[in-house]
């Protein structure tokens, strides 16, 4: 698969490179796995003069074995003696900076968390030391999104403040997968949702899709849910090393948020325990889980939901986890009798969260939510508010618009546009026949 759509962070890293004179520069990538952060990185080193090092999970002896190799290969360099921690690899690193401008990647740096914590403060004082001296772009990637905020946004932690830049890289919006699907001459709405719904745009997933060349909604899912595929331990793959020992309790919440139980009372009283300190942390931990407030409340307000963020791990425990005995003994046609019944259920929400992300992602609103007042009562899909020019969008989705009252929307809209007397209104119906049209009109 070609590489797209990274042209603002390709961008950035060239600006940092062109900074990299008299003194190093630290750069910060991370996102969930897959995300393509070690590609973005490779793409933009390519002509460079440049070392990845990947910190696997090993000995630190061996690992450091494995860099000198590494750096002998690139730089020709001779090392006197054995180096048996990363402290003195670094070291020499950054010595090589003071000779020639180089692009330095070292790539799941939060692994060095399991390997020898203290190469968090060693790292810190030798980069204190020769940055005003070396000449180094220096990447650091991590995808275990707690401990890289952890190491680089904890101020009790020694690289604290020390990154010029972190880049926080995220999934494709739904205008890429239109164009990689169109690329291949497999667009139409369909296959745009089906795909958005099951990846997220994750560039990983869509490059497994194409290579197997697997594009509508009957060849996605048949893959997804046959024997060995690749998407039916991800979301474990992906979860377990970032929550722990307390992964259980973790994959539980989210599980229920998957099947729409969205408040925390739900939650606690399905599981029968406090939950709160778990759901925060899926929040601003792992950035896993969102909250969302309706529109036009105080921001004090006590009315707030959760959701997965993720569309792919939402629908992984949605149709995964959920029904994990059926998977771990191969029932997939279980599996697919459910989809049948309840798919078009589940794509309703998500339906809803496209046509967010493509009015979030046009920049010309302040504000792009959901409404509902207490007890879930006038529940609205999307409102989108433009404060510069004092419109306001109130739209109700379905997957076939013709189904949308636009008078029930009027009725249920009436409280809220109290609130914003001057503002002009325009009530919308959205479908899944919409999506073009409203990407084509958005992204002008």
């Amino acid at each position: 698969m070609k590489f797209y759509a990274r042209e603002r962070e390709l961008d950035l890293l060239e600006k940092q490179y062109k900074q990299v004179k008299d003194k190093s520069i630290m750069t910060v990538i991370t996102g969930r796995r897959r995300i393509g952060k070690t590609s973005l990185s490779k793409i933009y080193a390519k002509n460079k003069k440049n070392l990845y090092l990947f910190v696997s999970k090993k000995d630190e002896v061996l690992l450091c074995e494995e860099f000198i190799q590494r750096i002998n290969e690139e730089f020709k360099i001779p090392v006197i003696g054995e180096i048996r921690n990363f402290r003195d690899v670094f070291k020499l690193i950054m010595e090589i900076g003071k000779k020639e401008k180089i692009v330095v990647i070292i790539d799941e740096f939060q692994e060095f968390f399991q390997i020898n914590e203290s190469v968090y403060s060693e790292v810190q004082n030798i980069w204190d030391e020769y940055k005003n001296e070396s000449k180094i772009h220096l990447i650091f990637i991590g995808s275990i999104y707690s401990l890289i905020h952890k190491i680089f946004k904890n101020s009790k932690e020694p690289l604290f403040g020390r990154a010029d830049r972190m880049v926080y890289l995220k999934a494709f919006p739904p205008g890429v997968i239109k164009e990689i699907l169109k690329d291949n001459n497999k667009y139409n709405i369909n296959n745009l949702f089906i795909n958005y719904m099951l990846t997220g745009g994750v560039p990983r997933y869509q490059e497994i899709l194409l290579d197997n060349k697997k594009y509508s909604e009957e060849e996605i899912l048949n893959f997804y849910f046959e024997i060995d595929s690749p998407f039916i331990e991800e979301g474990r793959t992906i979860l377990i090393e970032e929550f722990g020992r307390e992964y259980g309790t973790y994959f539980s919440i989210l599980e229920l948020l998957s099947d729409g139980r969205t408040t925390r009372s739900e939650i606690e009283s399905i599981l029968d325990k406090d939950t709160g300190g778990y759901l925060e942390k899926l929040v601003t931990d792992y950035d896993i889980v969102g909250k969302i407030k309706p529109i036009g409340s105080k921001p004090t307000g006590r009315i707030q939901k959760y959701y997965i963020k993720d569309n792919f791990l939402k629908f992984w425990f949605r149709y995964v986890y959920k029904y994990r005995s059926a998977i771990e003994s191969n029932n997939y046609s279980y599996i697919k009798k459910i989809l049948d019944e309840n798919l078009k259920t589940y794509s309703g929400p998500i339906l809803e969260k496209l046509y967010h992300e493509i009015y979030r992602n046009s920049g010309k609103y302040t504000e792009i939510g959901n409404y509902w007042e207490k007890g879930n009562q006038n529940e609205i899909d999307l409102v989108c508010i433009d404060e510069l020019n004092k419109k306001m969008i109130i739209g109700e989705i379905k997957l076939n618009k013709d189904k949308v009252n636009i008078n029930k929307l009027n009725e249920k809209s009436k409280k809220l546009i109290k609130k914003y007397k001057e503002y002009d209104i325009e009530n919308i119906r959205l479908g899944l026949q919409d999506i073009d049209e409203i990407l084509a009109k958005e992204s002008l």
